[in-house]
């Protein structure tokens, strides 16, 4: 399985602009730029695309896991929030905290914590990252 998505970037690194595009047309011509990334402009960046799927990754890999167990969860919210740091001449992504907040009747604190950190660290996007991942998992009543 391939998955596909195109940028095109036009003008200088500042002044610039592009837009993202996505196979499936869930992003259509989605402005991005400086602004986006390191100052408050409308639209998206990669590090808000990367945090948005090693959410979804992480909360369908936990379902799995769960159901697996014989537990169907009722919510899994998952929040991922994106370190970026400037390293030497560059910036990295240098860390992902995932807060968790579930409701999974039937399972105890015990499962779901291990379910959670089974789920860490074995979504795509948990392998496919080299960075920091911490998180919090909270099961709720």
């Amino acid at each position: 399985m391939k998955r596909k998505a195109f940028a095109v970037w036009t003008g200088p690194i500042r002044e610039g602009h592009g837009a993202l595009t996505t196979d499936s047309g869930v992003l259509k011509d989605t402005q991005y730029s400086f602004a986006t990334r390191f100052e408050n402009g409308v639209g998206t960046n990669p590090e808000e695309l990367i945090a948005a799927a090693h959410a979804g990754c992480f909360s369908m890999a936990l379902s799995g896991i769960l159901g697996a167990a014989g537990l169907t969860p009722e919510t899994i919210k998952t929040t991922a929030t994106v370190t970026i740091e400037k390293q030497g001449e560059g910036f990295s992504i240098t860390a992902v905290h995932l807060d968790v907040r579930a409701r999974i009747p039937g399972a105890s604190t015990d499962a779901f914590n291990a379910a959670a950190k089974t789920a860490k660290e074995g979504c795509p996007v948990s392998k496919v990252l080299n960075a920091a991942i911490t998180m919090d998992a909270i099961l709720e009543s």
